[in-house]
């Protein structure tokens, strides 16, 4: 219109300007309603989706809040779609098939439709508001998933491996409440996350952001590796890549870490020098091993048993005033609040149920902790120890305990932890040595997991956490 108005005035230097009272109105005619732009009918148009979207993943979550929170176009300008929107559409199609998922959860091919259509002003039916509202909420929440699932793992491990086991169920077997059984100290994104990372679509260069937040850990690169070979069942695989993408806060190390892996009931221990396994046991499907991180500060040598409430309650109350029975098993009773300790006698079996008396086994011989104990901060009272019972360690399925982690050899875990070959007297010897600089210890969960010569291994899925994990990835399964 303006290159018109132009033409009209430079012919007056020819001739009579026969149209000198033209104004712009003359030119409404030639507007189409269906294609004028307008960022608030848009952004209303956005609004609208964001209404009526089902979604719950985080990302569409806090797609819908941005947009109904005011949020401004980020992808759509005057000047039509941006780069940026056909920069991370070549980011989905390079890595969403080769991590195994479907483009379908990222709405690839209508993104790529639409901005096609409204690079052509290929309306249709439409309008133009309506056309770019969509192609923008599709972009966000593509973006947003794919942001958030490579910086932080596509699924919240507190939110499926701690709704996983019920503590207490009612009359029809439905959950009252959950075991707390993932303590891992991993980052997720804070509320202003997606506000961020939005604000770099229009200042930042989004390859460059890709590159920074995608994983960089040497196990998962490889298990990407192995999901392109297929020789791995492709879920198990997917599975356990999305437990590297949950980016661990490790504890301050001083070289030496131990690694309890549950589904292949061992443990590693290594050192810039070291790598070597043992046999472990773990805790029974109804009293699972927390999966946690730590560090090992503190060995005891022939500690006393302090024996939980809850086997208490289960196994031992029931013989309560049978001096015999404490006598057989080396059991004793105090009470909590002075630590004397109480006859036999004086304990009735609700004392001991409610917790009024506490009960300990001797240190020492046939105590079931053993010879040794390895202890490390918790949440849940669990430690690395000895058993009596050393025939466990020659079971399959060696998912036996009340939650603690048997080990094979701890002397040999001793001597790794303290630099030094002790000559111990363990039947004789009651104290306690500080281990400095203190261990990291990891409890994980991995069903493929190499072994310290670096061979790969699948393992049972022994708790359930892989069906579990894979539910939640199963919005991005083919």
């Amino acid at each position: 219109m303006a290159a018109i108005l132009l033409f009209i005035v430079s012919c007056t230097e020819h001739q009579s300007n026969l149209n000198r009272d033209i104004t712009i109105e003359a030119f409404s005619q030639l507007k189409t309603p269906q294609y004028i732009y307008s960022v608030e009918k848009m952004r209303g148009e956005i609004v609208r989706l964001a209404d009526a979207d089902k979604d719950s993943m985080l990302a569409d979550l806090r797609a819908r809040t941005y947009y109904k929170e005011g949020g401004t176009p980020v992808w759509i300008s005057l000047m039509g779609p941006t780069c940026q929107a056909d920069t991370l559409l070549a980011a989905l199609r390079r890595d969403i098939p080769a991590m195994g998922f479907t483009l379908r959860a990222f709405h690839t091919d209508e993104i790529e439709q639409d901005l096609g259509r409204l690079r052509r002003l290929d309306l249709a039916e439409e309008n133009i508001n309506q056309l770019a509202g969509r192609l923008e909420y599709n972009l966000t929440k593509a973006y947003l998933r794919y942001v958030i699932g490579q910086r932080y793992g596509y699924t919240n491990p507190y939110w499926v491996l701690n709704r996983h086991t019920a503590s207490s169920t009612d009359s029809l077997g439905r959950p009252l409440g959950f075991q707390r059984l993932f303590d891992v100290n991993v980052e997720r994104p804070g509320k202003n996350f997606h506000k961020a990372a939005l604000r770099k679509v229009g200042t930042d260069s989004l390859s460059v952001y890709f590159s920074e937040i995608a994983p960089r850990d040497t196990f998962y690169h490889r298990l990407l590796d192995e999901l392109k070979i297929g020789q791995w069942n492709s879920h198990r695989i997917m599975v356990n890549m999305e437990r590297r993408r949950w980016r661990t806060r490790h504890p301050k190390s001083g070289g030496k870490r131990v690694i309890v892996n549950i589904p292949s009931y061992h443990l590693t221990a290594l050192s810039p020098d070291t790598a070597f396994e043992l046999k472990i046991g773990c805790g029974a499907l109804k009293t699972k091993t927390p999966l946690l991180t730590s560090a090992i500060n503190r060995i005891d040598l022939n500690p006393n048993w302090m024996i939980p409430l809850s086997i208490i309650k289960k196994d031992i109350a029931p013989h309560a005033g049978d001096a015999s029975y404490f006598a057989r098993r080396r059991y004793f009773i105090t009470d909590p609040q002075s630590g004397v300790q109480v006859d036999v006698s004086y304990a009735s079996r609700e004392d001991l149920e409610q917790g009024r008396y506490r009960v300990q086994q001797q240190g020492g011989a046939g105590n079931s902790l053993g010879h040794i104990v390895f202890r490390f901060p918790n949440n849940f009272s669990v430690y690395l120890h000895d058993t009596s019972s050393r025939g466990v360690f020659s079971q399959s399925d060696r998912s036996v305990s009340h939650g603690c982690v048997r080990v094979e050899h701890p002397f040999a875990l001793a001597r790794f932890l303290l630099g030094k070959d002790d000559d111990w007297q363990p039947d004789s010897i009651h104290t306690s040595i500080a281990v400095k600089p203190s261990v990291p210890l990891f409890i994980t969960y991995y069903t493929i997991y190499p072994d310290t010569c670096g061979a790969l291994h699948s393992y049972p899925d022994i708790y359930g956490y892989d069906a579990a994990v894979e539910r939640e990835l199963k919005a991005y399964m083919p």
